[in-house]
C-alpha cells in the first residue's frame, strides 16, 4: 500500500468516525427532534472555525459484547472553535453512539480538552445529550466522572464553564452541569434527574413522568438547576453564543465592550427616554411595578440579558450594558410577594454576584426591598442561613458594586443589599426612597402602641402616627446624613450618574486578608 492508498484510507476511516452511529441512528434522533453532536457543533461556532481532537480513540472494554461493535469517537465529539470570533472550546456527546453513555476514553477526551481550554484562557462549553455512565467498563466509568468533576470544581473562577442539556442527563451525569457556571436547558427533549422515573416508583412508589420530574420547566422554576430554558436546540445554541458576548474569556481579562454606536440611544431620544421612569415607579410604595422596565430604561437598549427568569421571580438579575461596558444587575422585584428576599431568591443572588466577582463585572443593584419574607416554612428551610449568602457575596466581592435605591430598603435586607456597610462603592438613592428598620406601619404599630390604643380614635391617630414616623425616619436624607447613602439623586439622573461611577470605578483594586478561602454558609 502506497502513501495515497493510506491517505485515502485515513479519509475512509475518518468519513467512518464522523457518521458516528449510521444513518438509521441519526434519523431516529431526527426523529426525537434532536440534532446530532456534529449539528450542534456547526451551528454554535462561527463557520468553518471547528478543529476536531481525537476522533480516532477507542476504549479498551471486551466485556458484555463491547469487543463486538464499534464505537466512533467513543461517542463524544471534541475540539476547539471560535465564537464572534474568540476561541472557545467544546465537547458534544453523539447519542447515536452508545446513547452517548461515558465511559473510560470518552472522559478523557473530555478531560484532554478542558485542560486545553484553561492552557489557553478560553470558555469551555459542554453539549450534553447521555444516557448515562456506560455500564459495560463499571468502575472506570464512575472513575471518569470524577476526572471531569474535578477539572470542573479546579477551574472554576478560572475560565467560563457552560452547560447545555440536549437530551437525557441522568445519574453522576448531572453533577458536572450543576458545578459549571450557567446551565442551558431544551423544552421537551432535555432532562436533568439524579434517579429515573423507573427507580422513584420501584423505590418511593410514586409515578411521574421524565418531563415532570427533570424536565426544562421544572428545573427553569422550581429547583432553579438550569438558568436559561429555550423552546428549540437552535435557540439554544443562539443564545449560549449571546451569553458569551457578556464574558471575558479568563479570570484575568475584561468582559469585552460593545461598539457604542451599537448600543447609544437616538440623538433627541435621551431625555424623553429617561422620563419614563417617573412613570414606571409609583409613589406609593404598596403600589407593584416591573422593575425590569427600570433597568430597560437605564441600560443600553435591548441589552438585558436576564439570568434565571422563572425562578424565584421576587428577584432579578442578568447582564446588560451601560454605554458599551458589561454589567451585572441584581434587583428586587415589587411586583412579586413585595419583592422580599426567600430562600431561592437568595441563592439566585448570591451565586450570580459571585460568578460576577470571578469574572471582572461591575455589579449594580436595584434596591426596592420590604425585607426578609417570614413564616414558618422559610424560617424552617433556613432563610438565615440562605440570606446569609447575599451578605457573604456581596463583602467578598471586589468588582465595582454600587447601589440605586428607588424606593423601600428595610431591615436586614437593606444591609445586605449592597449597603455601604457590607463594601458597596457607591449608593445612590431617590427621593422617594424609605430606609428605615422596618416600615412606616410596623414601626408606627410599635413605637405609638400605647398612645394609639389609648386615643379616642385609635384609627386615624394611627394613620397620623404612620405618617409622622415616615416624615422624620423613613426617609434617604437621614442615611445620607450620616454617609450611608452618597447622593441624593432625580430619578430622571440614574443611568448618567451609573455611567460617571463606572467610569470613575474601572480601575478600582482592593485586596483581601490573605487566606485559603472563606467557609460561605451553604
Amino acid at each position: 500500500m502506497d502513501l495515497y492508498d493510506k491517505i485515502n484510507e485515513l479519509y475512509d476511516k475518518r468519513r467512518m468516525a464522523e457518521l458516528g452511529g449510521g444513518d438509521k441512528k441519526i434519523e431516529k434522533q431526527h426523529g426525537k427532534g434532536k440534532l446530532t453532536a456534529r449539528e450542534r457543533i456547526d451551528l454554535l461556532l462561527d463557520k468553518g472555525t471547528f478543529v476536531e481532537l481525537n476522533l480516532f480513540i477507542e476504549h479498551r472494554c471486551h466485556d458484555f459484547g463491547m469487543n463486538e461493535g464499534s464505537a466512533p469517537g467513543e461517542g463524544v465529539v471534541t475540539g476547539y472553535g471560535k465564537i464572534n470570533g474568540r476561541l472557545v472550546f467544546l465537547f458534544a456527546q453523539d447519542f447515536t453512539v452508545y446513547g452517548g453513555a461515558l465511559g473510560e476514553m470518552h472522559a478523557k477526551k473530555i478531560a484532554n480538552v478542558m485542560d486545553l481550554a484553561v492552557k489557553n484562557k478560553a470558555p469551555f462549553i459542554g453539549l450534553n445529550d447521555s444516557g448515562g455512565a456506560r455500564i459495560q467498563e463499571g468502575v472506570l466509568s464512575l472513575d471518569g466522572y470524577g476526572h471531569i468533576f474535578y477539572r470542573n470544581v479546579l477551574y472554576s473562577g478560572v475560565i467560563p464553564q457552560i452547560s447545555v442539556i440536549m437530551g437525557p442527563c441522568a445519574g453522576g451525569a448531572v453533577y458536572s452541569p450543576a458545578i459549571t457556571d450557567f446551565v442551558f436547558m431544551v423544552e421537551t427533549t432535555s432532562q436533568m434527574f439524579i434517579t429515573g422515573p423507573k427507580v422513584i416508583e420501584t423505590v418511593t412508589g410514586e409515578t411521574i413522568t421524565s418531563e415532570a420530574l427533570g424536565g426544562a420547566q421544572v428545573h427553569g422554576s422550581k429547583s432553579g438547576n438550569a438558568h436559561f430554558i429555550c423552546k428549540s436546540e437552535e435557540e439554544a445554541l443562539k443564545e449560549v453564543r449571546r451569553l458569551l458576548n457578556y464574558l471575558p474569556q479568563h479570570n484575568e481579562a475584561r468582559p469585552p465592550k460593545a461598539e457604542v454606536g451599537k448600543v447609544e440611544k437616538v440623538e433627541g431620544e435621551a431625555d424623553d427616554f429617561l422620563y419614563d421612569l417617573l412613570d414606571i415607579v409609583p409613589a406609593d410604595p404598596s403600589k407593584p411595578y416591573d422593575v425590569r422596565k427600570v433597568i430597560e430604561q437605564v441600560a443600553d437598549r435591548e441589552t438585558f440579558m436576564e439570568v434565571h427568569q422563572a425562578f424565584a421571580k421576587n428577584a432579578v438579575v442578568g447582564f446588560a450594558r451601560i454605554d458599551g461596558e458589561c454589567i451585572g444587575i441584581v434587583a428586587n422585584q415589587p411586583k412579586v410577594m413585595a419583592g422580599g428576599l426567600d430562600i431561592d431568591s437568595s441563592d439566585k443572588i448570591s451565586r450570580f454576584i459571585r460568578f460576577c466577582d470571578c469574572f471582572h463585572i461591575p455589579l449594580i443593584t436595584f434596591e426596592d426591598v420590604t425585607g426578609f419574607f417570614p413564616g414558618v416554612k422559610q424560617e424552617h428551610g433556613g432563610i438565615i442561613r440562605h440570606g446569609a449568602k447575599i451578605l457573604y457575596a456581596y463583602s467578598e466581592a471586589t468588582v465595582p458594586k454600587i447601589t440605586v435605591i428607588t424606593r423601600k430598603a428595610y431591615g436586614g435586607a437593606y444591609v445586605a443589599l449592597n449597603s455601604k456597610a457590607i463594601g458597596a462603592d457607591v449608593v445612590y438613592a431617590w427621593p422617594n426612597a424609605e430606609i428605615a428598620v422596618m416600615g412606616p406601619h410596623g414601626a408606627a404599630n410599635i413605637i405609638f402602641a400605647a398612645e394609639i390604643r389609648d386615643s379616642e380614635n385609635p384609627v386615624v391617630t394611627r394613620l397620623a402616627k404612620i405618617e409622622e414616623y415616615r416624615e422624620k425616619f423613613a426617609n434617604p436624607y437621614i442615611a445620607a446624613a450620616h454617609g450611608m447613602v452618597d447622593d441624593i439623586i432625580d430619578p430622571r439622573e440614574t443611568r448618567i450618574k451609573l455611567k460617571q461611577s463606572l467610569e470613575m470605578l474601572r480601575q478600582k483594586e482592593e485586596t483581601r486578608p490573605k487566606k485559603k478561602h472563606g467557609n460561605m454558609p451553604l
